[in-house]
C-alpha cells in the first residue's frame, strides 16, 4: 500500500492506493496556515489510514515549493509559513518513517506519466495552471528534480518578447521579479492583465462566462492567453523536446487551449516539424495525491 499526501494551501488530501494504482481509501482537511498546524494534520491523516489498513514503510507527499539541497530547509513556498522550515526531518522524526517529499507539480507530472495522459511517453512536462504556474518534469517514470531542485520551474521564467502593453498590464510576481509566466497564465494572472487592461474586476471563471458570451473582449483574452502558454512552453520544448505535455490545474479545463494551442506553438519552435502534443490531464485535482503516492 502507498500513502500519498497532497499539501495545498487551503485543503490537505490523503490517498491510499495498491500497486497497481487502485484507490483504497482517501480523506481531505482544511490546512492550518501554520508551521505546527499543517504538520499535525498530515500525522492525522497517516494514522488514520494505518488505523485502518496498517502500517506503512514511507509516505510520499507533495507540497509546493521545493527542499533545498543545501540547507535541508524549505525554499520557494507559496505557502509561505513552510520557507526555512525543516519540513521533511520534522515529519520523518514525528512520523518515525521515511518521507518522500516533492515538489506538488512534479507530484501532478508523475502520476500523469506512470497511468494518466503521458502513460507510454518516455518524457513527460506536466504544467501547473492554476492559482500559481509550476512544472515538473518525469522521464521513463521517474521525477527529475535537477540539481538545484528546481528542474521544470517554468513558471518562474519571463515570458519571451514582452510588447509595451504586456510589460504594463501586469502584477509584479510575489518572487519579487517582472514578466513571470506565473503573473500572465495561472488564473489570477489572467485576470489581472485583464483587469488592467480594461479596468474591470473580474475573477478569471468572469471572463470565461463573458468569453462563453462571445464577447469580443474575452475572445480576444483567450487569443492572446494562448499565445502567452505557447511562447513559454516553447522554451521548455526548444530546451527538453518533451514527448508530450500535460496541463493541470483550473486553467487546464478550457477547452479552446486545445484547439489552437498547437498552432501557436509551432510559430515559437526552432524546427520545421513539431510532433509533441498539448494534452489535458486525466487525473484531474487527484494528480497530485496520487503522484505523491507514487513516490512511496
Amino acid at each position: 500500500m502507498k500513502i500519498g499526501i497532497d499539501l495545498g494551501g487551503t485543503k490537505t488530501e490523503g490517498i491510499l492506493i495498491d500497486d497497481s494504482g487502485k484507490e483504497l481509501s482517501r480523506t481531505r482537511i482544511k490546512t492550518e496556515k501554520n508551521y505546527d498546524g499543517t504538520i499535525k494534520g498530515i500525522i492525522s491523516i497517516v494514522k488514520k489510514f494505518e488505523n485502518d489498513f496498517g502500517n506503512s514503510k514511507s509516505v510520499g507527499i507533495g507540497m509546493p515549493g521545493a527542499v533545498s539541497t543545501d540547507s535541508a530547509l524549505v525554499k520557494n513556498a507559496n505557502s509561505i509559513w513552510l520557507n526555512g522550515k525543516p519540513f521533511k526531518t520534522d515529519l520523518e522524526k514525528e512520523l518515525n518513517k521515511n518521507i518522500n517529499l516533492e515538489n506538488d507539480a512534479n507530484c501532478f507530472t508523475l502520476s500523469e506519466a506512470v497511468d494518466g495522459a503521458g502513460k507510454g511517453h518516455a518524457v513527460v512536462f506536466g504544467v501547473i495552471i492554476g492559482t500559481g504556474t509550476g512544472g515538473g518534469i518525469s522521464i521513463n517514470q521517474k521525477v527529475l528534480t535537477g540539481k538545484n531542485n528546481i528542474a521544470g520551474e517554468w513558471g518562474h521564467i519571463s515570458l519571451p518578447n514582452r510588447s509595451d502593453d504586456e510589460k504594463k498590464f501586469v502584477k509584479q510576481c510575489y518572487c519579487e521579479k517582472s514578466g513571470c509566466m506565473e503573473t500572465y497564465v495561472s488564473g489570477p494572472g489572467f485576470a489581472s492583465c485583464f483587469n488592467l487592461k480594461h479596468k474591470t474586476n473580474y475573477d478569471s471563471h468572469a471572463i470565461l462566462e463573458e468569453f462563453r458570451s462571445n464577447d469580443q473582449r474575452a475572445i480576444e483574452a483567450l487569443d492572446i492567453y494562448v499565445d502567452h502558454l505557447a511562447r513559454g512552453l516553447s522554451l521548455v520544448c526548444n530546451i527538453l523536446d518533451p514527448d508530450i505535455i500535460v496541463l493541470g490545474g483550473g486553467m487546464s479545463n478550457i477547452s479552446y487551449i486545445y484547439e489552437h494551442i498547437d498552432t501557436s506553438l509551432k510559430k515559437y519552435i526552432f524546427s520545421d516539424t513539431f510532433n509533441t502534443k498539448v494534452v489535458k490531464n486525466i487525473h484531474g485535482d487527484s494528480g497530485g495525491v496520487r503522484g505523491a503516492a507514487w513516490l512511496s
